[in-house]
């Protein structure tokens, strides 16, 4: 018996060919962002004030247009003031689902845990932040979308265990941490990223104006801060 050889080989730099045109053809049409996709920002006013000029929200929108030009995507941003999981959870089809997004990224936990601390207000149980924190991540990614989920900042600049709700965001952002695992969703991690930053560009243990204008909402350089870890989320799943 013999074999034509050259003709085997043919067949294989065939298949070879076939395997790499389908491999780039799933890259373009499942993963690189387009003009037909939508994402979503979901959270607190945080997130409602990311559509200023140096907002996280503008940021991440300009470099999209610069990186793919008419074929960026549609963005959203669905942060309303005051907001912790559960309202989240009542406006999560209205704002959210509805939409179509094909990715949203979930900022929430700030007012979760900083309502304990105000009078007249009450924060979020950590079993319910928990739970309804995964109910939400569960029914996005149930509609088809990807979900990115950020834990919680800070609450105050100060050197960490200083500020009064310290303990409580850690703990917080462990659970947001969980629920990422737990859902197979793409964590960022802006709490590490936070205190990482803030421990290097605070000596002199300032409260606020680092990364913050109260200790709380972002500054230009916590919202430069915030935008280049989730930009940097988005190019890890090569999505643009």
């Amino acid at each position: 018996m013999t074999y034509d050889l050259m003709g085997v080989n043919m067949k294989i730099l065939g298949y070879i060919f076939l395997f790499a045109f389908f491999a780039a053809s799933y890259q373009v049409g499942s993963q690189v962002l387009s003009e037909s996709d939508t994402i979503i920002f979901f959270g607190d006013s945080i997130t409602q004030l990311g559509d200023r000029p140096d907002g996280f929200i503008t940021l991440i929108r300009d470099t999209l247009v610069t990186k793919l030009g008419v074929n960026a995507p549609r963005i959203i941003n669905a942060g309303i003031s005051g907001n912790k999981v559960t309202d989240l959870q009542g406006r999560l089809v209205r704002d959210v689902i509805q939409k179509k997004p094909t990715i949203v990224v979930i900022y929430i936990g700030i007012n979760d845990v900083w309502h304990y601390a105000l009078p007249g207000l009450k924060g979020t149980p950590k079993d319910v932040y928990e739970s309804e924190l995964k109910n939400i991540v569960s029914k996005i990614k149930a509609s088809g979308a990807k979900v990115f989920l950020c834990t919680p900042t800070v609450i105050g600049e100060k050197r960490h265990g200083t500020n009064p709700q310290d303990t409580m965001l850690d703990e917080y952002a462990a659970l947001s941490v969980r629920v990422a695992y737990e859902t197979n969703s793409t964590l960022i991690d802006l709490h590490s990223a936070f205190l990482n930053y803030l421990r290097n560009s605070n000596p002199d243990n300032l409260r606020e104006g680092i990364l913050t204008v109260d200790g709380v909402h972002l500054n230009t350089a916590g919202n430069q801060l915030v935008a280049s870890e989730i930009l940097r989320a988005l190019q890890e799943e090569k999505l643009f």
